[in-house]
């Protein structure tokens, strides 16, 4: 019979495969906590066999999770649950999957909704400024592809409400330029079609023209080629795509340029996204519109959002007690 600690191992290994590298260190921590769980409470631990797994296993485990916040819980918890469900679908245990969800949400703490953050004016004084950014001599080619790179990138973000990771990942053969629309691997790996504006494109082509030259000695089909390259000295000659930590660091280092030190860290990737968000509700005021553009599953996480269009608010508050 198989162990916990074999079909943890397992079911960590199709994690990896399935899901993206963030959602498997977050199964693994949670795995990990399950596991210590077993450890205290049992003196076979994660030797004990998947059959002898039961709801009372779960029940303290959730009780060792109240150190965490209500989120990480959630986290750990659904870590968990997919776990348990592994079990059942490989029949390796006859634990009842109901009871689980019965303890969780009986026991289980609702984590406190987090309403989105971002430096809006901060975020719109950066993208004016990386628009100027290509006008500007650079020292050597290497520079001006950076330049250029990092320009069609941020308004990229801005504009297309990507996920650092989806755009990064995107190749050349995926946009459709006359249709402006390009089909991303998006969270969950669910496919979707994400939109890009007139200058979004603009950006993009004026990039892939001054980076021509390199493309065209790779040998390599122009489509299969990343839409954003590395131009560091490990990147060689060969035509590679950024990773995410890149992306962070253009982020990082245009925050730095453009808007001091002390911004920093205010400005992530992620804030392009609630930027996009927040642009479509104010332009558009149709929360339906913005669920399907920002590809939230639940309509709920477009709600969030709702509250920083308070424009309208602002105005009528002003016009009752200060006019």
């Amino acid at each position: 019979m198989k162990t916990i600690n074999e079909a943890l191992s397992d079911y960590l290994r199709t994690i990896s495969l399935a899901r993206s590298e963030n959602t498997h260190r977050t199964y693994k921590n949670g795995l990990n906590v399950f596991k210590t769980c077993l450890e205290d409470s049992s003196s076979e631990g994660v030797e004990l066999s998947c059959k002898k797994l039961t709801e009372k296993h779960f029940s303290l485990f959730i009780s060792e999770l109240k150190i965490y916040s209500p989120t990480t819980e959630r986290l750990y918890i659904t870590s968990v649950v997919g776990f348990i469900e592994y079990l059942i679908s490989e029949n390796l245990s006859n634990i009842n999957i109901q009871s689980i969800r019965m303890l969780v949400r009986t026991r289980a703490r609702i984590p406190r909704q987090r309403l989105p953050q971002f430096p809006k004016s901060d975020i719109e004084k950066l993208i004016e400024n990386i628009k100027k950014i290509t006008q500007t001599q650079a020292e050597n080619n290497t520079e001006t592809l950076i330049n250029y790179r990092d320009k069609a990138f941020l308004i990229c973000l801005a504009d297309t409400g990507l996920r650092v990771h989806e755009a990064c990942s995107l190749r050349r053969g995926d946009v459709d330029w006359f249709e402006k629309k390009a089909l991303v691997l998006g969270k969950g790996n669910r496919e979707a079609v994400v939109r890009f504006s007139d200058r979004c494109i603009a950006a993009i082509k004026d990039y892939l023209r001054i980076r021509s030259t390199i493309d065209g000695t790779t040998g390599i089909p122009l489509t299969s080629l990343p839409l954003f390259a590395r131009h560091d000295k490990g990147a060689g000659k060969k035509v590679k795509p950024i990773t995410t930590t890149t992306g962070r660091n253009i982020v990082a280092t245009r925050v730095d340029q453009f808007l001091g030190k002390e911004a920093v860290g205010t400005i992530t990737p992620h804030s392009f996204r609630h930027y996009y968000v927040t642009r479509v509700l104010q332009y558009s005021g149709n929360l339906k519109l913005a669920q399907s553009l920002a590809r939230h599953t639940n309509i709920a996480i477009t709600q969030r959002y709702a509250h920083i269009n308070d424009d309208e608010l602002d105005r009528g508050y002003n016009e009752i007690f200060d006019k």
